[in-house]
């Protein structure tokens, strides 16, 4: 089983697909990193030799940031605009969305169930 970036990639995919269990790596950046490696995209996990591994490590760790230090980051981002009070940070503070998308009826991801009112009697 391969290990990049302690994260375990799933042997049955091919390696182009499994890329993408590693955060800060997607579709188009995976594709990226095994032609990089001059490796075949469809090779099966499960097929790559020790020495294949060990250059998509390489490959990554030299150009890509990802996992802990890319999560680092991103709070750190985060919690600076917080810290200013800008309009993004406000947002983030109340669990809002913060890229202007509606909220009078949708945006349940970010503002959880529904809250009943409680009704005069």
């Amino acid at each position: 089983m391969a290990r990049i970036e302690g994260v375990d990639l799933p042997r049955n995919k091919p390696i182009w697909i499994a890329l993408t269990y590693i955060y800060g790596i997607g579709r188009t950046s995976a594709k990226k990193i095994v032609a990089e490696a001059e490796l075949d995209p469809m090779t099966r996990v499960y097929q790559l030799t020790d020495h294949e591994v060990a250059r998509l490590r390489d490959v990554i760790l030299n150009g890509y940031q990802v996992e802990g230090d890319l999560r680092k980051q991103v709070t750190m981002n985060i919690k600076r605009l917080v810290d200013l009070g800008a309009y993004r940070g406000l947002r983030h503070r109340r669990g809002l969305p913060s890229r202007g998308q509606r909220t009078h009826t949708n945006a349940r991801t970010r503002k959880g169930p529904r809250r009943a009112v409680a009704r005069r009697k």
